[in-house]
């Protein structure tokens, strides 16, 4: 998407995203020497949990624009999927459905969130579909974090009938974050690391994003692939 496209799609005023190529690793099939999975072999990425906050009805939310009223850092999102049983060739027309919280820690469609209750609003939250490369794309914000967790997104993979492929999970560079989280409308520096989140201490090298790139003036520009049994 280039930077007309995105300021269109709701961004002007809080930055416009950079023009970054996006970077997709190359799959291979070997693991490494010491028998860990690697991040690039063509293996099925890690199976995270949808934790507490799934989007309840994904198929309403058919937008790439996610951000609805909130507020922070620019982020471009781009997952491409790829089927390991096609030797990790793309994966087109599967639902990519994604849920995060805003800069705050705050999750929409709940209530009994660190800002109270947002039951009634479905901000950052979306699906749409692969196309012939695999790729899907949503406009949000950089997410905020809240306590016990390090800083994440959700995805759900479905095939178009409907059936579940992959529920994970995205993790950040802590880097990145640290120096988003030291801007306005976030609340300063995460409490858990990567490496002590529970959901990411096991599989940090496989669920954290293949790259972010940016700045906190312009935005960033993540892209993640997530391999599944397609």
């Amino acid at each position: 998407m280039d930077r007309k496209k995105f300021l269109k799609n709701g961004m002007a005023g809080i930055g416009s995203i950079i023009a970054i190529p996006t970077l997709i690793a190359s799959c291979n099939k070997d693991d490494d020497a010491g028998g860990a999975v690697d991040a690039g072999s063509c293996v099925v990425s890690p199976v995270e949990t949808a934790g507490p906050f799934p989007i309840k009805t994904p198929a309403d939310l058919v937008k790439e624009n996610i951000i609805g009223n909130r507020t922070g850092i620019p982020l471009k999102i781009t997952i491409q999927v790829q089927n390991v049983n096609d030797n990790c060739k793309p994966l087109a027309g599967a639902f990519v459905d994604i849920w995060q919280c805003d800069a705050k820690g705050n999750y929409s469609e709940y209530s009994g969130q660190l800002d109270g209750d947002f039951t009634s609003q479905n901000f950052l939250r979306g699906r749409q579909t692969t196309d012939t490369s695999g790729n899907a794309s949503f406009i949000s914000i950089y997410p905020g974090w809240y306590p016990g967790r390090a800083p994440h997104l959700h995805l759900e993979i479905l095939k178009s009938s409907g059936q579940s492929l992959l529920i994970t999970q995205v993790a950040f560079p802590e880097d990145i974050s640290k120096a988003v989280y030291a801007t306005t409308n976030y609340k300063g520096d995460f409490d858990t690391s990567n490496a002590q989140d529970g959901i990411f201490s096991g599989d940090i090298n496989r669920s954290i994003a293949n790259s972010v790139t940016g700045n906190t003036t312009d935005g960033y520009v993540l892209t993640k692939i997530i391999k599944v049994s397609g």
